[in-house]
Order: structure tokens, then C-alpha cells, then sequence
């Protein structure tokens, strides 16, 4: 009989120790490792006849393979479709991950509901109950403005969404044998567990056991998989790290919990472009997608206020314009305090060292705060002009012009530097009604500037200043 013996795991990482430890030597969590009981597997013969059987996959040549590739399921709430390429593939994997109460589940009840009307699909809860599903359906699918019955609010939901709360694996998969949806949701995967392991579920050996057994039935089955995944307090997914190398494409769904505005942002993607941002606003009836994202974080600007400057920043393939507000105070402690929200900490520090050291202003006795308007969250570095012109704009007290949007990458020399699809920026500004751009010089010719578009070509952070300050 197989010995019975007891591990500790690293819940972030998975690392396997024979006896506790406070930090992991791995990944260097604190109070991550958890014991769980090990029972080694029963060592049984596997028929030879198993190996060799004819319904096992075989190697095939290229061109014996199929090329409909392109198959997805179409998904008629557009920002949804645009972060996973196009639509969902069948038999793809797809994890979304966010924090507690940011829309995660509101979100996928939304694409369920939808898509219901055209297939068969299936949503597990381990969670909630089909109680407390149903009233959400309700209320994404009823209008505020109209006065209905209760039973024409029901009747706007498909008949073929099919709920079912269970956690044991096995009972979900014969579910899924007497449904056959074609496509499911479990929400969320960190509550599913497999009665073969003795630990508890959410831990990393049932994570991984599940995550791979519901990948194997959608590639066996062409099954899609929605799988709703908790996050850490560092807002990473929660379990090991190889649950992301499982499956087919991650989402995040970010956003500030005081502000309506949450972005789907995709960080892997098997089928589509990675980095593509859908943006969504919370509100009564759910979910509802912004189709102008730009237009939307540049509502509620105050273009002749000092501290206020435009960037234009690439989301995937696609290029949003959104609205960075610095602020210049004086302190009277010794160590000033820098407060980045949305942007780098470390790229804040350079602009500020680059302004003090190459600009000459006297930042060493002023604490300096950047935000990014609607709660994005700005990754690029060519944000760093704008970042810089906010800040210069706040501590010398002139406005940036109203008109104008900056875009550049600030060196430790107070040089500017190129940066990509500059074209595709260029014309989203000018779409939104922005006829002047500050953007660095470049080096060789190439495709005009959009007509309408007045474009300032500079070599340094002081020019770009001179050109975009208001003087007094």
C-alpha cells in the first residue's frame, strides 16, 4: 500500500518542501506554504494495447490538417469580442481574473445571456446559488425605463442558460455529459476540487488537477471554458503559476471599485493580439461597453487649468487619449513624497529627476502627485511627455494648451525618443477635435502627419515645454 505522508505547498508558487517554512526560498511569500496531505498513486499496468490504440491521436502532415481555424463564436457585445480577437474559438480555455466585486461574474452572466439565444451554455457556480443567479438576470436583462411584469422580465432570458451550483469535478462533468453546452463558466475554479486529492479545494495541487482535467475536455470536446479566477492582495491570479500556461488566453478586469469605469485587458492570448483593452461602465443593468473610450475619460477636463496634460497611449491595436493631472505642492518635511496613480512609480521618479537635473526646477521640496483621469492604468513610456508637462505646468502655474496632445519618450539626457504608430495616435486625436501635436523629431522621413493635425517636432523635454506652456 502507497505510504501516506504530508508536504507543504507554496500556495503562489507551488514549491514542494518536506517541513514549514515562514518564506517561501522560491518566490518569497510570507505564510504561503500550506500542509497538505500527499497520497501517492496506486502504480497499476497499463495495457500495452492502451498505447497503440487506433482512437489515440496520430501524427498528421500540414496539409492534412484542417484550415477552418478561423471559427469563433460571435459575441454581440463588441469590447468583449475585441479583447478576445474576434469571438470565441471553440475548445479554448479562457481565465478571467480581478478583484473582489469588480464585475467579473456580472460580466460573463452578461455573455451568457446573450449567447444563449444561438447555443446551449452552461454556468457552474461554487459560489452563489441559482437564486441569487437568477436575480442578477433579472436585473441585467430588465430595462429601468420600461414598466414590465415579472414573468415578461423572464421571459427575456433564454431558455437555454442552464444553471447548476456544484464544486465536486466529477458531478460537473457528467453534467456537462447529459447537457452538452457548448460553452460553460465555472465561477469560480479555486472552489471546484477532485475528490482523487486529499486537500482542500483552492489549493495548488486541486487548481492545477482541475484546470487540467477541463482542458482536456475542451480539446476533446471543442467545448469553450470560461473559468472566473480570484487574485491575490498583489492583484495577481490566485493558485500556481502554472494555471496561467493552462489555458488559452488571461483577462483581467481592472478598474478603481469607487469609479464605474473597468477595463478588460487581455495579458495572453493564444488567438488574438495581447494587451488589448475593452472598456465597460458599471451601472444598473450591468456592464455596458464604452465604444469612445477617449471621448469618455476627456469629459469632464478642464482644458485652461495648469497641472492638466493629454497623452496618447497604445491599448493593443488600439490608441486611447486620456487626460494625466499633476500636482506640484510644497512640503515641510524633509523627504518630499512622490504619489504616482496609474502611472510607474520608477517612471515618475525619472521625469522628476529629469525636470530637476536637466530643466533646472527645484523639485527637492515639493511633493509631486500624477493621476491618470478614469482610473486607467498607463504601462507605455510614451506617457512620459505629457507625465513631464503636467508636472512643469503645475509647478510653474501656466496651463498646457488645450488643443494640443503630447506624446514622447523622455531619456536621462532630456532627450525625446521616437515611439510606435505614431500615424494611428495622431489620427485618433485628431478625430476627438485635437489639432496640435508635440512629438519627438524624427530621424528619417516617413509617412506624412494626418491632415489638420499641426505637428510640433522637437529634439528635447525644454522645447516641448516652450511649445506647450502657455505663456502669461
Amino acid at each position: 500500500m502507497a505510504k501516506i505522508h504530508t508536504q507543504f505547498i507554496c500556495q503562489q508558487c507551488g514549491r514542494v518542501s518536506a517541513r514549514e517554512m515562514g518564506r517561501c526560498p522560491q518566490c518569497g511569500a510570507w505564510n504561503s506554504m500550506v500542509e497538505e496531505v500527499f497520497i501517492p498513486p496506486d502504480k497499476k499496468k497499463i495495457p500495452e494495447s492502451v498505447g497503440l490504440s487506433a482512437n489515440r491521436s496520430r501524427p498528421l502532415r500540414l496539409d492534412e490538417i484542417s484550415e477552418d481555424v478561423n471559427e469563433r463564436y460571435a459575441i454581440s457585445i463588441g469590447e468583449f469580442a475585441r479583447v478576445l480577437g474576434g469571438g470565441v474559438v471553440p475548445g479554448s480555455v479562457i481565465l478571467v481574473g480581478g478583484d473582489p466585486g469588480i464585475g467579473k461574474s456580472t460580466l460573463l452572466l452578461q455573455v451568457a445571456i446573450e449567447m444563449a439565444f444561438h447555443k446551449p451554455i452552461l454556468y457552474i457556480s461554487g459560489e452563489e446559488s441559482e437564486r441569487q443567479i437568477k436575480m442578477r438576470a433579472l436585473r441585467l436583462v430588465q430595462d429601468p425605463s420600461v414598466a414590465l411584469e415579472q414573468d415578461d422580465v423572464v421571459s427575456r432570458i433564454p431558455k437555454d442558460l442552464l444553471l447548476v451550483t456544484e464544486t465536486n469535478l466529477y458531478a460537473i462533468l457528467e453534467h456537462i455529459q447529459e447537457v452538452k453546452p457548448q460553452l460553460m463558466i465555472i465561477d469560480s475554479v479555486q472552489t471546484i476540487y477532485s475528490p482523487d486529492l486529499e486537500s482542500s479545494a483552492g489549493s495548488v495541487s486541486q487548481v492545477r488537477e482541475t484546470a487540467s482535467r477541463l482542458r482536456e475536455l475542451a480539446k476533446s470536446s471543442g467545448i469553450s471554458v470560461f473559468l472566473i479566477g480570484h487574485v491575490t492582495k498583489d492583484g495577481a491570479i490566485a493558485g500556481p503559476r502554472i494555471l496561467e500556461h493552462i489555458v488559452d488566453t488571461v483577462l483581467y478586469l481592472e478598474g478603481d471599485r469607487f469609479q464605474s469605469y473597468r477595463l478588460l485587458r487581455s495579458v495572453k492570448n493564444r488567438f488574438g493580439a495581447t494587451s488589448e483593452v475593452g472598456v465597460f461602465e458599471m451601472q444598473e443593468r450591468g456592464m455596458i461597453e464604452v465604444k469612445n473610450p477617449s471621448e469618455a475619460f476627456l469629459a469632464e477636463r478642464m482644458s485652461s487649468t495648469p497641472g492638466s496634460a493629454i497623452a496618447v497611449t497604445m491599448e493593443g491595436t488600439r490608441p486611447l487619449l486620456v487626460e494625466i493631472q499633476g500636482l506640484t505642492s510644497p512640503t515641510p518635511f524633509g523627504n518630499p513624497r512622490r504619489t504616482p496613480n496609474g502611472i510607474d512609480f520608477n517612471r515618475l521618479l525619472l521625469t522628476t529627476a529629469v525636470l530637476t537635473r536637466r530643466m533646472g526646477y527645484k523639485l527637492g521640496d515639493q511633493d509631486i502627485f500624477v493621476n491618470v483621469v478614469g482610473g486607467m492604468s498607463i504601462r507605455e513610456p510614451a506617457a512620459d511627455l505629457a507625465v513631464g508637462a503636467a508636472i512643469a505646468s503645475s509647478y510653474r502655474n501656466l496651463p498646457v494648451r488645450a488643443d494640443c496632445v503630447l506624446i514622447g519618450e523622455i531619456g536621462l539626457s532630456g532627450e525625446l525618443r521616437t515611439v510606435s504608430h505614431m500615424q494611428i495616435r495622431l489620427r485618433e486625436a485628431l478625430n476627438l477635435g485635437f489639432k496640435e501635436a508635440i512629438v519627438p523629431r524624427r530621424l528619417r522621413s516617413g509617412e506624412p502627419y494626418p491632415n489638420g493635425m499641426t505637428v510640433t517636432e522637437v529634439r528635447s523635454l525644454k522645447q516641448a515645454l516652450e511649445h506647450a506652456l502657455v505663456k502669461e
